[in-house]
């Protein structure tokens, strides 16, 4: 992720007008595409790592959503999680993918606590999440979650958690974030992006295999954000995902470019 900090002509001012992130003159030039390319779907902002573009966009398309349930599954299977996952058309749920070269390798839905489905997790961790519930609080969850492997750089899937949490917390109002996840991957999410464990594991029935409830603030992610955002090269001694997201700055370019969106 290549972040200009002092340039008179800064990233977030390009991303707020709508205009192409610079690349240095060592980067190789993305792949020219149009802004609403074959899938239909609109561009929300397109990240430069590793001299490859990779494209961060809301699947809200049919084929869009097509994409990111074929790769949901093809990832699940891999794990050995049972189950079909088609994503649906619900305001209420909001799918982001990280595209290379037009496919989908990277994943994941924003569910948005409304009636009259709540969130998921409610099936199994209601009692749990309950006590977050309250006046000035909203609460959301991520759901199929799922990156392909053979993207081996880390700043795709950071890009696609700080999309979530512009998604999440500025343009829906969250306060709060949940997520199931298999006991394997804990100490993930709770390394990088600083979850904390609900309790113990119990069966999860849409993937037939025992999941654990985490929770995390946003308070302690924007926290994070305006500590450690847009310094790629923090990441190298931190366990956590937070160096690799965007500055605090380019933050509110690309909030921009999402109220636009909308």
């Amino acid at each position: 992720m290549k972040h200009k900090n002092d340039a008179a002509d800064t990233v977030e001012q390009r991303a707020a007008q709508g205009e192409p992130a610079p690349r240095r003159p060592d980067q190789a030039a993305p792949e020219e595409t149009d802004e609403n390319d074959e899938t239909g779907e609109a561009g929300v902002v397109d990240l430069l790592t590793d001299n490859r573009a990779f494209g961060l966009r809301m699947a809200d398309t049919a084929e869009g959503r097509n994409k990111a349930s074929l790769l949901i599954n093809r990832m699940y299977a891999w794990r050995g999680y049972s189950g079909s996952h088609v994503l649906s058309d619900d305001p209420n749920r909001i799918t982001l993918t990280a595209s290379d070269k037009g496919e989908a390798v990277g994943t994941l839905t924003l569910g948005i606590d409304a009636a009259p489905i709540g969130l998921l997790a409610d099936e199994i961790f209601r009692d749990e999440i309950a006590p977050y519930r309250g006046p000035g609080k909203k609460l959301c969850e991520i759901t199929k979650f799922a990156f392909d492997p053979r993207v081996r750089s880390k700043e795709p899937m950071a890009a696609l958690f700080h999309l979530s949490t512009l998604m999440a917390r500025d343009i829906h109002g969250c306060t709060d974030l949940f997520i199931e996840v298999n006991p394997r991957h804990r100490a993930f999410y709770e390394n990088k992006l600083g979850f904390t464990c609900l309790g113990e594991p119990k069966s999860n029935p849409r993937v037939n295999a025992p999941a654990y409830l985490l929770w995390l603030s946003y308070a302690y992610v924007t926290e994070q954000i305006n500590r450690f955002g847009g310094n790629p090269p923090e990441a190298a001694g931190n366990r956590s995902f937070y160096p690799l997201f965007y500055s605090p700055r380019e933050e509110q370019g690309l909030i921009s470019r999402l109220r636009e969106n909308r």
